[in-house]
C-alpha cells in the first residue's frame, strides 16, 4: 500500500468505527456468528494459504516455536469458531453503567462504558490471534487495524478476506477492519495519532520498546513472558509435578509458559528427580543450578539463563532456601506476567499472592490458565503487564473507555455557587437498569 492510500483507508475506518460504536448489540452479534460460519465456507482457501506459509517458514529454517505459532489447522479453526460463539454470547459492553449519582433533583450523572475508538494491533505470526482480536474489537465497537507477522501473511490475508466477505451483508459493512501489508506501513501507523487511539504490540521486548519510543499514541501490552512456578515445602508433590509439566509443555511457545521452576530445598531431593524425569520424557532440556545438577543430569546453569524467555522445551530449575528467596528471585528476574505457587500452606499462598507483583498470580494450578478464553473473556487481544487501564488478559473490558453523561432540567452552576449556594445531593444510585443513552431509569 502507498502512504496516501493507507492514510485514506485509516480515516475511512475511523468514520466507520464511529458508526460501529453506536450500533445495536444484535447487529454486532449477528456479524460475529456470520464470520464464524464464513470460516467454514472459506476453509479450503484458508487452509491452502496456511500450508503455503508453513512451507515457506520451513524452507527459511525458522525456529520450531515460531512455526508452531504459525499453524492454523482444523483444531485452531474449531477453537477460534468456539471463541466467536462465546464472544457473541457475552453481555454488551457498550453503555454499561459504571457509576450513577443524583447530583440534585432532576440532575442525573452517569459514567458509562464506551469503545476506545480505533485500535492498531501489531502481532506475531499467530493467525488465531487475528481472529481473537477481530472478535473482541467487533463486540466492543472498536475499529481495528491489523499488522501481523510477515510469516503468516497469506493466512492472515485469507482470514481477513473471509471476514470482509461475511461483513458485506451486514449494516456495519467492512470498513471497520483493515489489514496492513508491509513492515513500512507500521512506521506510518505509529504517526497517525489523529486517527488511532490505542496501539497493542505483541512481539519481542525490543519491538515493543521500539513502538513505545516511536509514537505518541497510547500503547498497551507486555514485552517478556518470563514466568515462574515455586514449589513450596508444603506442596503436594504429585500435584506439583502435574502443574509444572503442564506449565512448560502444554504450549511452550506461549508467553504464559514457565521458564524457571523454583523448588524449596526441603523437598528438592525428592521433587527435582521426579519433575526432571517427567519433563525430560517430554523432551524438555533442563538448565540446573548446582543443587539441581547434583541430583539429576542437566545442563549447568550459566549467567543470564534466568533472564531468557525460552519459548521452547527448555527450563531452568533452581533450589531456594525458602519462600522469601523465591519471592526475591521472581522480583529480580520476573516480567510481571504470570507466576504460580504450589503449596498446601494457606499462609504461604496468601503471602505469595500479596507480594508477587504480576498481572496473574496463581496457586496450585498451571500458569497456562492465564488466557482470555480460559478466564471466560471469550478471547483476548493480549496480556498486559501495565498497571494503568487493563492488566492481565485483555478482553472486552480492556478495550473500553468511558464517558460521563449528565442529564439535567435547566440547572446552572450559578445556583450552586456563592453565599446562597444550593447544596448538591450527591446521592449514590444503583447501576442496574438502562443508561441515559438507553433510556432514563428514573
Amino acid at each position: 500500500m502507498d502512504g496516501k492510500r493507507i492514510q485514506d483507508d485509516i480515516q475511512r475506518l475511523k468514520t466507520s468505527a464511529t458508526k460501529l460504536s453506536g450500533s445495536d448489540e444484535t447487529v454486532r452479534n449477528t456479524l460475529l456468528l456470520a464470520i464464524r460460519d464464513g470460516f467454514s465456507r472459506d476453509w479450503p482457501l484458508i487452509k491452502a494459504a496456511n500450508q503455503e506459509d508453513l512451507a515457506q517458514a520451513k524452507d527459511s529454517q525458522l525456529g520450531d516455536a515460531l512455526i508452531k505459532r504459525l499453524v492454523f489447522d482444523e483444531e485452531k479453526l474449531a477453537s477460534v469458531q468456539l471463541g466467536l460463539t462465546q464472544v457473541a454470547t457475552l453481555a454488551d459492553p457498550i453503555g454499561e453503567v459504571l457509576e450513577r449519582r443524583l447530583l440534585d433533583e432532576g440532575l442525573l450523572l452517569e459514567r458509562v462504558s464506551f469503545p476506545i475508538g480505533v485500535i492498531g494491533m501489531i502481532f506475531e505470526a499467530r493467525p488465531d490471534a487475528l481472529v481473537q482480536i477481530v472478535s473482541l474489537c467487533l463486540k466492543s465497537g472498536n475499529g481495528i487495524i491489523l499488522k501481523g507477522g510477515k510469516e503468516a501473511f497469506r493466512t492472515n490475508t485469507a482470514l481477513v478476506a473471509s471476514i470482509k466477505k461475511s461483513s458485506q451483508s451486514s449494516p456495519l459493512g467492512e470498513d471497520w477492519l483493515l489489514l496492513l501489508e508491509n513492515h513500512s506501513d507500521v512506521s506510518l501507523m505509529l504517526k497517525m495519532d489523529d486517527a488511532i487511539d490505542l496501539l497493542i504490540p505483541r512481539g519481542s521486548n525490543a519491538f515493543v520498546r521500539y513502538v513505545m519510543d516511536n509514537t505518541h499514541i497510547a500503547v498497551l501490552g507486555h514485552a517478556d513472558g518470563i514466568c515462574h512456578m515455586y514449589v513450596d515445602k508444603d506442596a503436594d508433590l504429585e500435584k506439583a509435578v502435574a502443574c509444572a509439566v503442564d506449565s512448560k509443555i502444554q504450549y511452550p511457545a506461549a508467553c504464559n509458559a514457565i521458564e524457571t521452576l523454583l523448588v524449596h530445598k526441603s523437598v528438592a531431593h525428592t521433587f527435582v528427580p521426579l519433575v526432571s524425569a517427567a519433563l525430560q520424557s517430554k523432551g524438555v532440556i533442563i538448565h540446573g543450578d548446582r543443587a539441581t545438577s547434583s541430583s539429576v543430569t542437566c545442563l549447568p546453569y550459566k549467567d543470564g539463563d534466568y533472564e531468557i524467555e525460552y519459548l521452547s522445551l527448555e527450563l531452568n530449575i533452581r533450589v531456594v532456601d525458602d519462600l522469601t528467596e523465591a519471592l526475591s528471585h521472581i522480583a529480580l528476574y520476573g516480567s510481571h506476567h504470570t507466576d504460580a505457587i504450589i503449596s498446601e500452606d494457606k499462609g504461604a499462598i496468601r503471602r505469595f499472592m500479596l507480594e508477587v507483583d504480576s498481572a496473574d498470580v496463581f496457586a496450585n494450578c498451571s500458569t497456562r490458565f492465564a488466557d482470555g478464553f480460559r478466564f471466560g473473556l471469550g478471547a483476548e487481544v493480549g496480556i498486559s503487564t501495565a498497571k494503568i487501564h487493563a492488566r492481565g488478559p485483555v478482553g472486552l473490558s480492556g478495550l473500553m473507555s468511558s464517558k460521563w453523561l449528565l442529564n439535567g432540567s435547566g440547572q446552572t452552576v450559578a445556583s450552586y455557587s456563592g453565599p446562597q449556594a444550593k447544596a448538591f445531593l450527591h446521592t449514590e444510585l444503583s447501576c442496574s437498569g438502562s443508561s441515559l443513552v438507553g433510556g432514563n431509569p428514573l
